[in-house]
């Protein structure tokens, strides 16, 4: 049972839970109006070092990583620590809540809970007595002494909203820009169909999922393809040798990636998802509302396991959306109304390479692309330098030996004996690096040219 303070109260957290290292704290309402959770990070004077201790919706991100904005999960909005990450020179959390100008004593139930970020065990709990005028309210402060953390409930408010409460911890005026109206996810090209359906599916999106699928927009006009429908389907390695990605949070992004172009593609805005490892699962669809957390909750139900099978999903994929074949042999045409798209998601080799390959084979007489993106420090990463562009660093040659081997998805991005090329691969290093831009640009370099030779050959509807 969760550990209950009260206004002016403090707990140790070392004492309540030694063994804990990172925390998820959610900033919760029962009614009333949206509430947003931020963070400042603060050093021994109580004030931040710099503008970018300021977590919050238009800066999700310490500058080690250590506090992230997690996003909302209905009324709830929640930020995550990893305690054992925080720079040394940091020695107060400030946790606050907010509102878009509307008092907090309009808010019903404020809460704010910590939970164990591993377990998810929840720990200790603050009901926030009734506010009055204020805006903008620092719930509490985790801090540091003698070498252990403790939890202080502070209900400490401002008028002035998230700009007073970031200005009197030292942020710059200029560093803190309250939420813009959300950019238009279309282009002026697009239909107002389309238009109506995106606004409608975007409503009470926050803005950066808007400029997300705003740019995938972008990135289907250059192609002449803002009109485009398609199924989206995203089919993720869950093989062990991925845990470091899962658990970093890589995978998570890439998820919203993919369902931003999903929102772009498919009408009904959603990303359908597979997973793979020494079995294959389909663990249905991905919307705009279960975006929050969503990896978070899906390795809840599927935990990583011992092999890697591509075959075994692709088979599954091809069931799903064709299942008069059964993901078996196919030697002629057969046609639909709408393409699939599958962005598959590897960092590794394959245990069963025939049976890979003969599902490319037959899924070729099909309207189904497969997109393979490949994870992992390789010679022919998008983005490396030109040869003779950087100096090699030390243990260059050694890491060479040990870079992972993408040999076998070029393979099936080039091999011959299919009806229509039905695949494409690239290979990146790490994918948070990559710019949301050029990702959606690389997913589709050449989709656009598969879906005119689809048409041509019969397996889609012509125009």
């Amino acid at each position: 049972m969760a550990q209950t303070i009260v206004k002016g109260g403090n707990v140790s957290l070392t004492s309540l839970a030694p063994h804990v290292r990172r925390l998820r704290v959610v900033v919760a309402g029962s009614g009333g109006p949206d509430l947003d959770a931020s963070c400042l990070l603060l050093a021994a004077d109580g004030k931040v070092r710099s503008d970018d201790d300021f977590v919050f919706y238009n800066q999700p991100g310490s500058p080690d990583g250590s506090v992230r904005h997690a996003g909302k999960s209905g009324r709830d909005d929640a930020l995550t620590v990893d305690l054992a990450g925080l720079a040394a020179g940091i020695e107060t959390l400030a946790v606050a809540a907010s509102t878009e100008g509307q008092p907090l004593d309009q808010v019903q139930g404020l809460q704010l809970r910590l939970h164990d970020g591993d377990s998810g065990t929840e720990l200790i709990r603050f009901d926030v007595p009734p506010a009055a005028t204020e805006t903008a309210l620092v719930l509490a402060e985790l801090y540091r002494r003698r070498g252990e953390w403790k939890v202080r409930a502070v209900a400490q408010g401002w008028d002035s909203g998230l700009a007073g409460l970031a200005t009197h911890f030292g942020i710059t005026p200029a560093a803190y820009q309250p939420p813009a109206p959300p950019p238009p996810a279309h282009g002026p090209g697009v239909s107002t169909d389309k238009r109506i359906r995106l606004e409608k599916q975007l409503a009470n999106q926050p803005a950066h999922v808007v400029d997300l699928v705003k740019k995938a927009g972008v990135s289907l006009e250059k192609q002449g393809m803002a009109e485009h429908r398609a199924r989206v389907a995203l089919c993720l390695d869950i093989s062990a040798s991925m845990k470091s990605l899962y658990k970093r949070g890589k995978i998570q992004q890439l998820c919203e990636r993919a369902l931003a172009l999903a929102v772009q593609l498919d009408d009904d805005g959603q990303v359908d998802v597979f997973l793979f490892g020494e079995d294959a699962h389909d663990v249905g669809p991905l919307d705009l509302d279960r975006r929050v957390g969503y990896i978070e909750g899906l390795l809840r139900r599927h935990k990583l396991e011992g092999g890697t099978y591509y075959g075994r999903a692709m088979a599954m994929i091809r069931k799903h959306y064709f299942p008069d074949a059964a993901a078996g042999p196919r030697n002629s045409p057969r046609s639909d109304k709408l393409p699939v798209f599958v962005m598959f998601v590897t960092d590794g080799q394959t245990f069963d390479q025939d049976i890979a390959r003969l599902q490319v084979t037959w899924s070729s007489y099909e309207p189904l692309f497969w997109q393979f993106m490949a994870i992992g420090q390789a010679s022919r990463n998008v983005g490396l330098p030109a040869p003779g562009g950087k100096k090699k660093q030390s243990g260059w040659f050694f890491n060479r030996l040990v870079q992972p081997n993408f040999g076998f998805l070029e393979e099936l991005d080039n091999m011959g004996g299919r009806f229509l090329d039905n695949a494409n691969f690239f290979s990146v290093a790490d994918p948070m690096l990559l710019p949301d831009d050029q990702l959606f640009d690389l997913l589709i370099t050449e989709y656009p040219g598969w879906v005119r030779m689809a048409r041509q050959r019969g397996l889609l509807p012509t125009l």
